[in-house]
């Protein structure tokens, strides 16, 4: 595996000191903990008080205002102290930089939203899914074989968590994204996985002559209609039923373009491969196959990077046990075994997204 020189000087040499890599470890240990601790720093509302009362607050104050016991308010704050999102000046508590973006950073908000309301009970059994190759931690919600089955009837709370990440990150891209397709006039466009139609609803919108088809599975495709019901330019867009994880399932044929936006993600490499060239037996010679993707290797920031590695854990403990943030070049594998050609890599897209641009 190779890196890109900003990942590779960040990721082949040792980060801390002793003392630092000691600390780390512990982190670690007790990374439940701060979790659970920052969350409800952020749900009772005292990282908000703190950042309004810049001189800091007291524990009794925190506490009266927060509506908690003194015990409540002093087991939060001193834990947050020690983690490092709150700082003690003056006998006062007040805000620390970390505090101020878990409360202020959308991009933080969503994650752990995600990583409260989708994955923390599930990843209990992360160990069991990586031995199984099977998501073992979706029993928590329901006996489905992967989470796309069960979305539509997954708690109402853990649906707005999961729908928020997913579209956090898509919509951040949809803007340069719409740019690159319609540069090449599409007239009728394939989506490919395409979830409530979010997707189908901007290209609509940015073309008034565009047609899409949005091929996903049947539940999926009846909470497109009822998602698209009325909005603008909803006639053109209709809906294709099939299982993509059904190598019997062909693709439909005609299409211009054909796209899939945070999909091939949900799938693993021999999976991918046999999508990809279903989907190369319905292309013709002018025909376009965009795989947009946050690809963990090429991020301009390694925060970035960090937070893709971490959320590929949920693909196996609960989405579906075998796939994952993809590594950008065995992605491209998968392609040109499919029997497609890379085009051309549209880079640093939104938060981190990368079109691959694909044909025979």
């Amino acid at each position: 595996m190779e890196l890109n020189p900003p990942l590779k000087d960040f990721y082949s040499k040792e980060r801390f000191s002793a003392v630092q890599a000691q600390r780390l470890a512990q982190e670690i240990a007790f990374a439940p903990v701060v979790f659970q601790v920052s969350r409800l720093m952020v749900k009772f509302g005292i990282f908000r008080m703190l950042d309004d009362c810049k001189e800091g607050m007291t524990i009794d104050e925190v506490a009266q205002k927060a509506n908690l016991s003194r015990y409540g308010a002093q087991v939060l704050l001193e834990s947050s102290l020690t983690i490092g999102t709150v700082l003690l000046q003056n006998g006062r508590f007040v805000l620390a930089k970390a505090g101020w973006f878990l409360l202020n950073d959308k991009m933080a908000q969503v994650n752990m939203d995600f990583n409260q309301d989708v994955n923390y009970l599930g990843l209990f059994k992360l160990e069991e899914s990586i031995l199984n190759g099977k998501p073992e931690g979706l029993k928590v919600f329901g006996d489905w074989p992967t989470i796309y089955e069960g979305l539509s009837q997954l708690p109402a709370q853990v649906q707005k968590s999961w729908f928020g990440f997913d579209h956090f990150y898509s919509d951040n891209s949809f803007d340069q994204a719409l740019q690159i397709v319609f540069s090449k006039k599409p007239k009728t466009l394939l989506d490919v996985g395409g979830n409530t139609g979010r997707w189908a609803t901007q290209c609509v919108e940015y073309d008034q002559d565009v047609k899409v088809t949005i091929m996903d599975l049947p539940q999926q495709l009846e909470m497109m209609r009822k998602a698209t019901a009325n909005t603008k330019g909803a006639d053109r867009i209709s809906g294709h039923a099939g299982n993509v994880l059904d190598e019997q399932t062909a693709f439909p044929k005609g299409f211009d373009i054909i796209w899939m936006s945070q999909f091939l993600d949900c799938f693993s490499e021999e999976q991918v491969c046999s999508i990809l060239s279903r989907a190369a037996k319905a292309m013709d010679a002018n025909a376009r196959l965009f795989i947009m993707e946050t690809f963990w290797d090429r991020q301009r920031f390694e925060t970035a990077s960090y937070c893709l590695a971490q959320t590929s854990l949920y693909f196996t403990a609960l989405a579906n046990g075998n796939s994952k943030m993809y590594y950008s070049e065995d992605m491209v594998r998968c392609v040109e075994k499919a029997g497609l050609h890379v085009d051309k890599f549209h880079d640093g897209l939104g938060l981190g997204h990368t079109i691959l641009e694909c044909r025979l």
